[in-house]
């Protein structure tokens, strides 16, 4: 009786359950950019993605919320202790104001090294905080990288990891300020 109203709870109000920040209200419908919301009916895997990582991704993400261009700007307006990773592989980088850079952190193939090291660049990135809300971007809804990553986060036990779908093209299709993010070594 009480797993089946936890689970009952959760379904109705996972931010008051598990004190995951509210996203803000928009007035509707909210614009979306660059193919953030363009459903390719890809499923939703609770594992991360293998292999080649520019891709069609899945609407949702099994343990975290998904988030679009004009909440998020709200939202990091309103709460200034988002924590925003980009986990494009690159060289160089173009981000949202006050990103970290953990380039790599998307890998599909994370063995015991890597999640030993993902786990410590997040403990010093959040301050010890699992509760600390996340957001994982890449560059587009065609990225698994960010995907991978906020599974990885999860996996870790952050309890309010949101994933950025639509990446810095839609962030520049909105004609958002974006900027070089802080490189974060792992």
């Amino acid at each position: 009786m009480i797993r089946f109203l936890s689970i009952f709870l959760v379904s109705l109000f996972p931010c008051l359950v598990f004190g995951q920040v509210p996203f803000p209200e928009l007035p509707q419908p909210i614009a979306s950019f660059s193919l953030e919301e363009k459903d390719w009916s890809v499923e939703a895997p609770t594992t991360p993605k293998v292999g080649a990582p520019h891709a069609p991704t899945p609407m949702s993400i099994p343990g975290g919320r998904v988030i679009k261009t004009m909440e998020l700007q709200s939202l990091l307006e309103k709460n200034k202790s988002i924590l925003i990773i980009d986990v494009l592989d690159s060289k160089t980088r173009k981000s949202i104001p006050g990103a970290f850079w953990m380039s790599g952190a998307g890998d599909g193939r994370f063995f015991a090294a890597e999640k030993s090291r993902f786990s410590a660049a997040m403990e010093k990135l959040t301050v010890g905080d699992k509760a600390r809300p996340v957001v994982f971007l890449c560059i587009s809804s065609e990225c698994w990288l960010s995907y991978n990553a906020a599974l990885h986060a999860i996996e870790a036990g952050y309890t309010d990891v949101i994933w950025y779908r639509g990446g810095t093209n839609a962030w520049r299709g909105a004609n958002l300020e974006w900027t070089k993010p802080e490189k974060v070594s792992w």
